[in-house]
């Protein structure tokens, strides 16, 4: 009974999951297409929709590396 269950759970949570991220989302940083159609391509193909959000469509994270050095941390050179 539960081996049936299980996966139907996962699957919904999964899809609300993902859902909530792409309303959470601001329309300008989703890629591929607008945001409206990625939240129907989610709720409506199982699985295949979600994934394809996580690979395709969910904004990428800027990524800033840290200072080297203390001097090069403008923060650190503000508080001097």
């Amino acid at each position: 009974m539960i081996t049936r269950i299980l996966p139907l759970i996962l699957l919904l949570a999964l899809t609300i999951y993902t859902a909530v991220h792409v309303v959470d989302t601001q329309a300008n940083s989703v890629r591929g297409i607008p945001k409206s159609l990625w939240l129907i391509i989610v709720v409506i193909i199982p699985i295949i929709g979600p994934f394809c959000w996580w690979v395709f469509g969910r904004p990428l994270e800027s990524y800033t590396p840290p200072p080297s050095a203390p001097d090069d941390d403008l923060d650190f050179l503000r508080g001097l």
